[in-house]
């Protein structure tokens, strides 16, 4: 965390530090990064005004993101541009940009904040990012054309779906080589895993369910069913929130037995899904209707709807929390 977050002072909206000078900066809330394929942009959503605050142009048709742990870097796919594109979120502005040798979609940072990890789609490969030195530090081979990328909140396991072989594979951090896969639903896409590190729940585009694996057990667990191509995953409350691309609704299911509990209709082409720190909202980001929803995790209502820019996306985690909120959190993926 920066000095500013350290500080924690903060005076009428103002964060303030002192170091032979006084330097303020306005102080900001929950925000969305919201990757924009069709506009090669990532606009920056504030959550309480619901207005966007900053559009920053990305090249290559960007789509997954993740989120560094302290808040002050997203780090951005460019599945055209076959770069990963980091952003300082305080400046708005691009640090740099890595040049990956495949396709890269899924992305996930890992808790220490030293590495993230990226899906090649094609070869297929998991690549393993230092973030200080900006360089593939290593790379290993996974099921075929990987999705989605979550991390145990230990940063001890990762997990991608394989979308054409019909799996999740289990890679271990410290070695970085593949421990093991587990049958899912057809083509999974989005894999999210529990604050506990306990259970992965994949969105499997093909088979209209989810995928529910015990991570220690390498198990399947169990299958719910969802609405038309479920995209990706979101953990809050006690429920499972899946976004469904044709069918325009976000799935409910119990965690606890595993069963439906509603379909919220929202906008067009439902993709990526993720709850705030507290848990209280879910923000669903539509591909066509070019907007975000946000929605009671507990009454299940339609709280919310924010226009962003074209063709969002938002695959992965692209919530930046506030400080506060942000030391509350235990899981990165979700």
């Amino acid at each position: 965390m920066n000095a500013q977050r350290q500080a924690g002072w903060q005076l009428t909206g103002f964060v303030c530090i002192i170091a032979g000078l006084l330097i303020c900066s306005p102080a900001r809330g929950d925000e969305a990064f919201i990757t924009e394929q069709t506009g090669d942009a990532v606009s920056v959503l504030d959550l309480s005004s619901k207005q966007v605050v900053a559009h920053i142009p990305v090249s290559g048709k960007p789509a997954g993101v993740a989120m560094a742990p302290d808040g002050k870097t997203a780090f951005v796919t460019s599945t055209e541009g076959k770069f990963v594109t980091l952003i300082d979120t305080d400046a708005r502005t691009i640090r740099a940009q890595i040049a990956m040798p495949d396709t890269p979609l899924g992305i996930a940072a890992d808790p220490s904040g030293r590495f993230v990890y990226v899906a090649g789609f094609y070869l297929p490969r998991l690549y393993k990012i230092d973030v200080a030195a900006r360089t593939i530090a290593g790379s290993v081979e996974i099921g075929a054309s990987p999705s989605g990328v979550a991390v145990t909140p230990d940063g001890a396991l990762i997990v991608t779906a394989d979308r054409d072989d019909n799996q999740i594979s289990l890679i271990d951090a410290k070695s970085f080589t593949r421990i093991g896969t587990v049958k899912t639903g057809t083509h999974p896409f989005g894999v999210t895993i529990d604050e506990k590190g306990e259970r992965a729940y994949t969105a499997n585009v093909e088979s209209d369910d989810i995928s529910v694996i015990d991570l220690k057990s390498r198990k399947l667990l169990g299958t719910v069913p969802s609405g038309k191509r479920p995209y990706a995953v979101a953990l809050a409350k006690g429920r499972g929130f899946a976004t469904d691309q044709y069918g325009g609704t976000v799935s409910v299911f119990d965690l606890a037995t595993l069963k439906p509990v509603k379909r919220i209709s929202v906008g067009e082409y439902p993709e990526g899904i993720e709850a705030s720190a507290d848990g209280t909202k879910v923000y669903a980001v539509n591909w066509f209707s070019n907007d975000v929803w946000a929605i009671d995790s507990g009454t299940l209502n339609v709280t919310a709807k924010m226009p962003v820019g074209d063709g969002p996306r938002a695959f992965g985690i692209f919530l930046r929390k506030t400080p506060a909120a942000a030391g509350n959190l235990h899981n990165p993926s979700g």
